[in-house]
């Protein structure tokens, strides 16, 4: 006779139990992506100072006004590289965590609504007599919200890709004017 208000807690019940995994997963992916980031800067500020200490000294050592911008000329070019590589490392984590969201993100649905339409079933068996259309307003509803996140991941797919491809433009049009600029050097 209680069956149903069974049911429901019971796929209330799953429903929370995953979604907590699915907290703790996206939760862990994140702080490694902080760790790989913060690894990233520590590692540029590392070779930084470093380069920086060295460049320092070829700049004191400078014997004449030509000299000091022959290497300040020189050291340009590989600054640009050195941008550009760390653009690249931070562009490649960021979009393996926005990936892996998703993914988890679009599992976490997949098994929702696989859920949610077991229960609908498994109602309908029991419902009593002349609740058809109830229950197919409900399957439609539920057609329709699984539509709506569908569409939205798939847009939501689109705008990332866009972005990454516009970053990659960015990044090469700063580059080529770099490389441009070191070959006329290269040339004097």
């Amino acid at each position: 006779m209680f069956t149903i208000p069974e049911q429901l807690s019971a796929v209330s019940k799953a429903n929370i139990e995953a979604q907590v995994v699915l907290l703790s997963n996206l939760t862990n992916k994140y702080f490694e992506s902080v760790e790989q980031v913060v690894g990233l800067n520590l590692a540029t500020a590392k070779q930084s100072l470093e380069e920086s200490s060295v460049a320092a000294k070829q700049l004191f050592a400078a014997k004449d006004a030509q000299e000091l911008l022959s290497l300040i000329a020189a050291q340009t070019q590989p600054n640009a590289e050195k941008a550009l590589a760390y653009s690249r490392s931070l562009a490649s984590i960021t979009s393996a965590v926005q990936a892996e969201f998703t993914k988890a993100a679009e599992t976490q649905v997949a098994e929702v609504s696989r859920k949610v339409l077991e229960l609908v079933e498994e109602l309908t068996k029991n419902a009593p007599a002349g609740s058809e259309n109830a229950i197919a307003l409900m399957k439609s509803a539920i057609g329709n919200a699984n539509a709506g996140y569908e569409q939205l991941a798939k847009n939501t797919k689109q705008a990332v890709e866009v972005l990454e491809t516009n970053l990659n433009n960015a990044v090469n049009q700063f580059a080529q004017p770099a490389a441009k600029a070191a070959a006329n050097r290269a040339k004097k």
